[in-house]
């Protein structure tokens, strides 16, 4: 196989597999609320969620086809339509642009993982979800990777990366040198060298 082909190739797995991502159902018990139009505003708590859709626990199921308004806490608004009832509720798909779409998938992952980071030095502060997630992240070897900053501290962060660096490992993260302190699959913990600066501590901080 030449070179040509095999990147082709890479390009066409890796393609798929975030496809798969995006669509895999991950059981989350998250609360939240929903309206369906001409109807009031009723409780809901999700089964499972993908980046296409959510089974949810609800006391009115309303109709396949009709519009549905969900919040769910963690998650925030999402639009859609109910596909069918369920014992004790609905599925629905959502409608959204595939950028958001990824965005997401990527958020359910973290919600999916973020007990694995229960230990983690970051645990000590209030902790954000960014609205500036991306960033370069360099490892002590000099070598520099884009990566997804999932939730920041004041002491610390957790971060997504397609190539984690080793335990203990001094990294840095955008300017914000630190250490690394769990390394669990795709996300990693860091605990920063130096405090971030309080004052400047909101959802617009970047690393």
């Amino acid at each position: 196989m030449s070179l040509e082909a095999a990147v082709a190739s890479l390009g066409v797995a890796a393609a798929a597999h975030r496809e798969r991502r995006k669509h895999a159902r991950t059981k989350l018990e998250l609360l939240g609320r929903y309206m369906i139009p001409g109807r009031a505003e009723y409780p809901l708590q999700t089964i499972d969620v993908s980046a296409g859709g959510a089974a949810l626990f609800a006391p009115v199921a309303g109709e396949p086809g009709q519009r549905v308004v969900v919040y769910i806490d963690e998650i925030g608004r999402l639009e859609g339509q109910i596909v069918r009832p369920i014992e004790g509720g609905f599925a629905m798909k959502f409608d959204m642009t595939p950028a958001k779409r990824d965005r997401l998938a990527d958020r359910i992952m973290w919600l999916a993982n973020r007990d694995m980071f229960e230990g983690a030095d970051l645990r000590r502060d209030e902790r954000i979800t960014p609205v500036h997630q991306d960033a370069q992240l360099t490892f002590a070897d000099g070598r520099t990777l884009m990566v997804r900053v999932l939730e920041v501290s004041l002491s610390g962060a957790v971060i997504e990366s397609e190539q984690s660096p080793a335990d203990s490992e001094i990294v840095t993260i955008g300017s914000t040198k630190g250490r690394v302190t769990r390394v669990q699959g795709e996300f990693f913990a860091v605990e920063f060298v130096r405090l971030l600066p309080a004052d400047a501590f909101d959802e617009n901080v970047r690393l």
